[in-house]
């Protein structure tokens, strides 16, 4: 029995050396017996049966690369535990015989390429990779690819792979990148340093700039990592341009060159790719073309790249394109299938994979051996002013819930679904069909017609309130002929011109163009699409994502919901939305139900009808509930879009701490995650919870400061506009009436006994009359003063003091930003007329030179020259500094240096000097 067994395996094991033979013939190796040697056939020879010293066997195969042996292979019957024979296949790594050794690459005292093989399946230990550890291979590299690791032995010894220089990367330079992005750059740099996972997942919101990050990471391993080239898989071919725009325009660190000035990026096509490619753009379905040499086209094919098998896809060798062709795949965004029926391709590969999606599922977190590397949620995205929150708007209609019935009898016009003819045709029975069946079987015009007059209607009173121009909105559709239904119809809705609507589908004319137009051009309102643009392109200005399709998959709808949440700059967005200001939210628009789905979140802003005030006192108490945390920190991020970058420093400053971070604070309280982790070992999880919100509302509740602030600055860029009450006329006539004045000079003087404390530009008039008042003191007060409720401007106050103190206010066609001094020198007593602070300077210069000739100072035209201008900026200024000198107009006579030269020694006691002199 013990004979059969033996020869049976003698024979699975001959069966497997067939096969061996095969794939190292397919990877252009030479195979040969010891008998037959010629080590010059080819540059790849695997020598059979090789005799190795004493006490270490007989090696199946002896591996030649340019004619010196580099590596063995240990043949073993299909089936076979492969990690269970390393023991032998090390031991004939190690028991070179002396023929064989003469002419032998070691490291280490040994071979360096180690395999074992059963013909289904090859593992590979490279020797010079880091703690070297057996790997799956799909087939044998080639000879070529031996080679080169053995060169870059040869070059960096001591970091001979990308394994080994993976772990010792130049420190990343964070100045472009935003937090979320530092975060999943260093996860896929730790991960591939660690080792302890091929694939790594990075998890970031739709809009926080995945591509960026993915170009980063990419640049960093192809220029210090030894990575030689990376598969960028895309999900649709549209979206490859955009990717190729994004290497396109990535500047370098250091020297600021563009990535493509360096390394080659191009699109996989049927010609293969150059060998100057360090990055290849594709979808996967064109990869599995190539991999089977079939015809892979540069252009949009819907039918190629929305293809998806009913099996999972079979893979063979193509020696055009071995495993070995990639040392990273990043899967950007892809369709989720990708993991599934195509994951055969991306196996394919002897490669790291890097997976970048905004909603990972349970397959995604399986492929990636749920090794996630980086976690960046939408709702934390909004906290950070990269995306913008949303508010859901449902439109509901009766044949869109329940579908409809035509009875028997009646003409009903019929479609050719390929050529788009119409007939009219009678029915013969009653045709009933269900809301599954609309826009597919059946087109229900007045279904579609009523959703959009409905939209129309409700715009600008309930979704866009206050507004006149429809805001840039991206319809989904079901098919094509849908899509060229309802942009038909949006015209006729809103009686607008072909300019006004369009469809971009991949059917359309010129689809590229009209999706520039679409993101640029003020005439283009709303888009209808199917597929095109639901991933991964950007409309910056996009306000409004309606639904007239279903979508069932989480990963897909929240790609489709990502289209409008980019943030854009308040200019740009005006440029395309002339009656907006800034972009702070986006409205889904379902006509179908898809928001009911359970995989959709809700928005952050869950409580729109409780006001702003009374979320902070509410804050103040530390009774929030979980929505209204989630409320607030909506309204807060909103809020921040809207500020000025003057007035966010200045609430950061009254925090203590940016507010954004308080925000991502507020944000995290309500994370699901966040809050199962707190709950994990607390023995009361609600109490648990509760000191979770608690502590995010702390930095609001203990600062009553910043919750005034922060409804002061609400108030400045709040405008209720009344369209509602129409105004009558009462009376028009001239009035000289100081009533008013008199009001505005009382709260003035009020204000700054209330604000002394707080405001420096008051404390300083009133307990420092020595020091004088930094510009960006009298800054802060202009800007505190003109916020409601006062609204209060210099020249507001200035004029009503000319109205309540006639005799001693001095006029003025023109007022600057520091008469602000001479209003609070004079309400506080300090001066007894109000005089322009401009003219108060001028009259102490003119002064100061009076006593500067009694005693015997004169000064020379040039010393004239930068005096005169010296006063010119303190008056616009309330002082002046060294480093207003090397601005204009000083720098006409050589800023600082010109100063040194023409002043001498005494520039800096001048300077000081004038300072004093001019501003007390």
């Amino acid at each position: 029995m013990g004979e059969l067994d033996a020869e049976a395996r003698l024979a699975a094991e001959q069966r497997a050396r067939v096969v061996i033979d095969r794939q190292l013939t397919d990877a252009g190796w030479s195979v040969q017996d010891k008998k037959n040697l010629n080590l010059f056939a080819t540059q790849g020879i695997a020598c059979r049966e090789v005799v190795m010293k004493a006490g270490h066997g007989r090696a199946d195969y002896v591996l030649y690369v340019d004619r010196k042996a580099v590596g063995v292979i240990e043949a073993k019957p299909e089936g076979t535990a492969l990690s269970g024979v390393e023991w032998q296949s090390g031991m004939y790594a190690e028991g070179l015989p002396a023929d064989v050794r003469l002419r032998a690459v070691t490291t280490e005292g040994r071979l360096p390429f180690v395999f074992e093989a059963s013909g289904t399946e090859t593992h590979f230990t490279n020797g010079y990779d880091p703690d070297a550890r057996a790997r799956r291979l799909f087939n044998f590299p080639k000879a070529s690819t031996l080679a080169k690791i053995l060169r870059d032995a040869d070059a960096e010894p001591d970091q001979p792979t990308w394994r080994a220089k993976v772990r010792h990367l130049p420190e990343l330079d964070t100045t472009p990148l935003r937090p979320a992005q530092i975060t999943a750059i260093t996860g896929i740099e730790n991960s591939l340093a660690s080792q302890q996972h091929d694939r790594s997942l990075v998890q970031m919101a739709t809009g926080a700039g995945k591509t960026f990050t993915a170009v980063t990471a990419a640049y960093r391993l192809l220029r210090y990592g030894g990575f030689q080239r990376i598969l960028f898989l895309v999900d649709r071919n549209n979206l490859a341009e955009q990717t190729l725009a994004e290497f396109q325009n990535y500047r370098t660190p250091g020297d600021g060159r563009r990535f493509t000035e360096i390394y080659g990026v191009d699109k996989l096509s049927s010609a293969g790719m150059l060998g100057s490619s360090s990055v290849v753009v594709s979808t996967i379905q064109r990869v599995f073309k190539a991999l089977k040499n079939e015809e892979v086209t540069i252009g949009d094919d819907p039918g190629l790249d929305d293809y998806v098998p009913d099996a999972p896809v079979t893979v063979a060798y193509n020696p055009a394109m071995p495993p070995e062709t990639f040392d990273l795949v990043i899967v950007d965004e892809a369709h989720r299938s990708i993991y599934g029926v195509w994951r055969g391709v991306l196996e394919y590969f002897d490669a790291h994979v890097v997976g970048l999606t905004a909603t990972p599922g349970k397959q995604t977190f399986a492929f990636f051996r749920q090794n996630l590397v980086s976690e960046y949620t939408y709702p934390q995205s909004v906290a950070d002013r990269v995306n913008v929150d949303f508010d859901l708007y449902r439109i509901r209609t009766e044949i869109s819930e329940k579908g409809g019935k035509i009875d028997a009898g009646l003409f009903v016009p019929k479609v050719d679904r390929r050529t788009r003819k119409e007939r009219l045709e009678q029915l013969e029975e009653d045709y009933e069909y269900t809301h599954k069946q609309l826009d597919r079987a059946v087109t229900a015009k007045s279904q579609i017609r009523l959703v959009l007059e409905t939209f129309r209607d409700r715009l600008f009173t309930d979704i866009f309130p206050g507004r006149s121009t429809v805001p840039k909105t991206l319809i989904f559709a079901k098919d094509d002929a849908h899509a060229e239904e309802i942009v038909t119809t949006v015209r006729e809705v809103f009686g607008k011109g072909n300019d006004f609507a369009a469809k971009i589908t991949y059917a359309a004319r010129d689809p590229k163009g009209q999706l520039q137009a679409f993101r640029t051009s003020p005439s283009l309102r709303i888009a209808v699409t199917v597929d095109m643009i639901a991933t991964g392109t950007d409309v910056k200005p996009l306000e409004c994502v309606f639904f007239m399709r279903d979508v069932r998959s989480a990963q897909y709808f929240e790609q489709m919901k990502g289209r409008g949440a980019r943030t854009i700059a308040p200019a740009d967005f005006q440029s395309v939305t002339p009656d907006a200001t800034a972009k702070t939210r986006f409205v889904i628009v379902d006509a179908v139900g898809v928001t009911e789905h359970e995989f959709v979140d809700p928005p952050l802003n869950r409580d729109k009808g409780v006001p702003l005030k009374k979320l902070l006192n509410k804050a103040a108490a530390l009774s929030l509930t979980e929505d209204e945390t989630a409320t607030l920190a909506s309204r807060l991020a909103k809020l921040e879009l809207e500020l000025t970058p003057e007035e966010r420093a200045e609430l950061d400053d009254v925090a203590g701490a940016p507010v954004r971070d308080i925000v991502r604070g507020l944000v995290d309280a309500v994370d699901p995650d966040t809050q199962a982790h707190v709950v994990q070992n607390a023995t009361d999880p609600a109490a648990a919870i509760q000191d979770l919100l608690d502590d995010a509302i702390k930095p609001l509740a203990a600062n009553p400061e910043l919750r005034a602030r922060i409804l002061e600055l609400r108030a400045t860029h709040d405008r209720v506009i009344d369209e509602v009450n129409q105004d009558t006329l009462i009376d028009a006539h001239g009035v000289v009436d100081t009533t008013r004045a008199r009001s505005i000079v009382e709260s003035w003087t009020a204000y700054l006994t209330e604000h002394r404390d707080e405001i420096t530009a008051i404390q300083l008039a009133t307990e420092a009359k020595e020091r004088r008042i930094a510009f960006a003191d009298i800054q802060e007060l202009a800007d505190r003063i003109s916020r409601p409720p006062h609204n209060w401007t210099t020249d507001l106050i200035w004029d009503a003091y000319a109205a309540v103190d006639v005799d001693r206010v001095r006029h003025s066609d023109h007022h600057t930003l520091t008469d602000l001094v001479s209003l609070l020198r004079y309400t506080v007593g300090v001066d007894h007329e109000l005089v322009p602070y401009a003219d108060h300077v001028r009259e102490r210069y003119a002064a100061w030179l009076a006593q500067q000739q009694r005693a015997g100072t004169a000064f020379s035209p040039i010393e004239r020259w930068w005096l005169d201008r010296m006063v010119e900026v303190i008056a616009s200024s309330a002082g002046i500094t060294a480093d207003d000198l090397d601005q204009a107009p000083f720098t006409d006579k050589g800023g600082i240096d010109g100063a040194l030269r023409d002043l001498g020694d005494r520039a800096g006691d001048l300077l000081d000097k004038l300072n004093t002199e001019l501003t007390a």
